[in-house]
């Protein structure tokens, strides 16, 4: 018979529960999907930005937020981004336009691209399964106004 050192037994008896609960639980965690589409400020594709979907808890919903950049004014949550878990969502949209870079007096080697407009969040309730959705965001979000009521960040899982 082959005995292992004391410390090697203690590693396996101290990894089973782990392995045990991991089993038990399932590989991989939520289900998420595949999301993609066009995302149009004043009706033109937005050059660059980023795209969010995140659960509305104040709906019921929960999970993880999916995202996905957005180039040339499209989408796609399997191009680097996180898939979606569906049903009722705050959608988030940053846009900026790389063209428009502002010099910084200090003269620093980094430069600022500005925003189109504040962050954007409309709701939407998206399927449980792979999906195309295209979102134009209104001219008057440069004012800061989402659809809802909700501008920028505010209620962000608080359901307002």
């Amino acid at each position: 018979m082959v005995r292992l050192p004391h410390a090697c037994r203690a590693l396996g008896f101290g990894l089973f529960p782990v392995v045990v609960c991991l089993l038990a639980l399932g590989c991989g965690g939520q289900k998420t999907h595949r999301v993609s589409g066009k995302v149009t400020f004043k009706n033109q594709p937005i050059p660059e930005g980023r795209i969010h979907f995140i659960p509305d808890g104040a709906k019921g919903n929960k999970g993880v937020a999916g995202f996905a950049d957005i180039k040339g004014g499209l989408y796609d949550t399997a191009n680097g981004g996180q898939g979606s878990v569906g049903g009722a969502m705050l959608i988030r949209i940053e846009a900026w336009d790389p063209a428009k870079k502002v010099d910084k007096p200090d003269k620093s080697p980094l430069s600022t691209v500005p925003p189109l407009f504040p962050p954007y969040q409309i709701t939407a309730d998206l399927p449980q399964s792979e999906t195309t959705k295209d979102f134009d965001v209104p001219a008057d979000a440069v004012k800061g106004q989402s659809k809802g009521g909700v501008s920028g960040l505010a209620g962000i899982g608080k359901g307002k």
